[in-house]
């Protein structure tokens, strides 16, 4: 049995590491040996379609960006899935998670997947949760067989890489309403297999059968992403005792994961006050080595229903220059309904301009080159040029033509009308570019 971590240790590139390789514009040479230590990931389970577009996540890599879609227990609509799951692809999400706990979960998995072509996740407890509901009308009312098959029939439908709840124990699922949280325990995942094992009495199914799902992660190479049940869901909850044992526990896991070839990532929070988020990072990467980190947000305050995409932007672009690896976007709808098709894509491009915030600081080299072009055309007056490098160039025309202003280059905007910088001291236009900028290019 073959992953992509076995191949590199052994010193041979996969088609995958080929193709992150292009698109990275690094040589194999330097990804490879990373492959091989689990610096980087790429999710690839080998039962997916080859026209499937991987990426690499982890050190040195661009911050990649996640889009979660799927349906609820109130909300069942596959063609609205399919419609959020094209948005995510046209505007360029990295991965996409389905985390559909309602409905025939399986069909509609089935179905994202041919819809998206790209690196695909899930959380298969959900499949686990939606048996409980529909066979015995109770979600508790399942097996540790339960548990494991939900694993196995996602990762047989050919799903890249599955959030695993492995790092609460039953021990921290006791301690749970002494330490007294705020917010509680927000993570459904977290929330299902903590209330299982105080039900039964019975450890973590994904701890006590950890070793049988590396056995079938090997078969499929599919990625553990290691989940944080317990991250915070307020920011008065920040890394209490709870967060940080979870995540020592996971930083263990990880390292019995790569020790048998499966690639890792973990998952970090959550709801983290600004001043708590870099440091949240170099806590995590402490713990962690160098596997690579993957947070949803974080939000930094929680006053913000209806902009959570804003205020969890904020956090994910101080993650992403402190070294996060991929973001798991959130948006305008995070604790108010299940999002649309147009607060996906509004979630996505906040978390788009965040990953790029991030990597100006990370990987300033490369990732400076999209903002010296956006100012080269600005200064020019170069409009054509300026709206097709937008991160959101439908938007932008949109703006830029809404008051039926002249198209063409070399016009202002109605912003400064005849005040236009650049008309005003037109010689500006004519500079040559300094020195520093030049040795980027």
């Amino acid at each position: 049995m073959t992953t992509q971590m076995t191949s590199a240790r052994r010193g041979v590139a996969t088609d995958e590491m080929n193709q992150v390789a292009k698109d990275e514009q690094v040589t194999l040479d330097w990804l490879v040996p990373k492959i091989a230590s689990g610096s980087i990931i790429i999710p690839s389970n080998n039962v997916r379609p080859q026209k499937i577009h991987h990426v690499g996540i982890g050190n040195g890599m661009k911050t990649k960006v996640n889009v979660n879609i799927g349906t609820s227990t109130l909300n069942v609509n596959i063609d609205e899935e399919i419609e959020k799951a094209k948005v995510a692809v046209k505007y360029h999400a990295d991965t996409i998670m389905d985390l559909s706990d309602g409905g025939d979960v399986g069909s509609i998995r089935r179905i994202l997947l041919d819809t998206a072509p790209i690196t695909f996740g899930t959380v298969p407890i959900y499949e686990a949760y939606n048996f409980g509901v529909e066979k015995h009308k109770n979600p508790l009312d399942i097996t540790e067989d339960d548990y494991l098959n939900a694993f196995e029939n996602n990762i047989k439908d050919g799903v890249d890489y599955t959030t695993i709840h492995s790092g609460i124990t039953k021990e921290m699922a006791k301690r749970i309403l002494k330490v007294e949280r705020y917010a509680g325990v927000v993570s459904k995942g977290g929330t299902i297999t903590a209330a299982w094992m105080l039900k039964y009495d019975k450890e973590n199914p994904y701890i006590t059968h950890y070793d049988y799902m590396i056995e079938l992660a090997q078969k499929y190479d599919v990625t553990f992403s290691l989940g944080d049940a317990l991250r915070p869901g307020s920011i008065l909850d920040s890394h209490d005792e709870l967060q940080v044992q979870e995540m020592i526990n996971i930083s263990r896991l990880a390292k019995r994961a790569n020790e048998k070839d499966i690639q890792v990532m973990i998952e970090g929070p959550g709801h983290v006050p600004l001043d708590q988020v870099a440091p949240n990072v170099k806590l995590a990467k402490s713990l962690i080595g160098d596997v690579p980190y993957y947070v949803l947000g974080p939000l930094v305050t929680d006053i913000a229903s209806g902009h959570d995409h804003i205020a969890s932007a904020i956090g994910a672009a101080v993650s992403a220059s402190e070294g996060v690896d991929l973001l798991c976007y959130l948006t305008p709808s995070e604790h108010l309904a299940l999002p649309n098709a147009d607060e996906v894509k509004d979630g996505l491009i906040a978390y788009r301009i965040a990953a790029h915030a991030g990597d100006l600081v990370k990987l300033r080299d490369k990732a400076i080159k999209w903002d010296m072009k956006m100012t080269e055309a600005r200064r020019t007056l170069d409009w054509e040029k300026q709206l097709a490098l937008s991160i959101d160039p439908e938007k932008a025309a949109k703006i830029h033509g809404r008051t039926g202003q002249h198209p063409g280059n070399n016009v202002p905007c109605t912003m400064c009308g005849g005040a236009c910088v650049y008309l005003m001291l037109p010689q500006q236009r004519k500079y040559e570019k300094n020195t520093e900028l030049q040795q980027t290019e």
